[in-house]
């Protein structure tokens, strides 16, 4: 991802700007109840800073990649919430994860950067953390039964393939599959800007 402007100390995505508010109106919907969301690949931290800012009655547990982490507690630290939990190394393909049980889960732009096993390991590790009725949204861009959804969709699949072999936009009956075996039933698509979605499951 990247980042600019070069003058902060935090690491900044316009990206993430652009779509916090949108993405909070759907997960004030879904987060209803207090708990602990764990949000999988925090990249710059921006969207655990906003989202635990807007929503007081659940802890926030940003996670990602240990080189990202310092970013993300750049962001921690700065605002200073008291339902915001400090970053935690986390890679999907490692197990244990370092954290064993949460209410909600939340991961933005991230399975089309993973690689398809990483993929698989993020769906088998959230089986055995995610609590027993919780939800995981999963936002980003998806395909539908082997088919883009827009033309910009197809290029940023070609742009990413060539960036990474491994990577690539994911196609919701595969991602449905995984959420299948690993005790999730799906609850609902939600259309958002720019040819991107939440998909939500809730652990049966």
């Amino acid at each position: 991802m990247k980042k600019f402007p070069a003058t902060m100390d935090k690491p900044y995505a316009e990206s993430c700007d652009q779509n916090k508010d949108v993405i909070l109106s759907v997960l004030k919907k879904l987060y209803v109840d207090p708990g602990n969301v764990l949000e999988i690949g925090s990249g710059t931290g921006q969207h655990a800073v906003y989202f635990a800012r807007h929503l007081p009655h659940v802890y926030w547990q940003p996670s990602d990649r240990q080189e990202n982490l310092a970013g993300i507690q750049a962001w921690v630290d700065e605002a200073n919430l008291e339902n915001i939990l400090d970053s935690v190394s986390l890679d999907v393909t490692e197990q244990p994860w370092a954290v064993t049980q949460a209410d909600y889960l939340y991961s933005a732009n991230s399975v089309h950067i993973m690689s398809w096993p990483a993929v698989q390991a993020l769906f088998a590790g959230l089986q055995s953390v995610l609590n027993r009725g919780g939800l995981f949204a999963l936002y980003g861009p998806f395909n539908y039964a082997g088919a883009y959804t827009s033309a910009s969709n197809e290029r940023f699949d070609q742009w990413l393939k060539q960036r990474d072999p491994r990577s690539g936009i994911r196609d919701f009956n595969d991602l449905d599959t995984l959420a299948s075996q690993s005790d999730l039933g799906f609850v609902q698509d939600y259309e958002m800007p720019a040819n991107n979605r939440i998909l939500v499951w809730r652990k049966e």
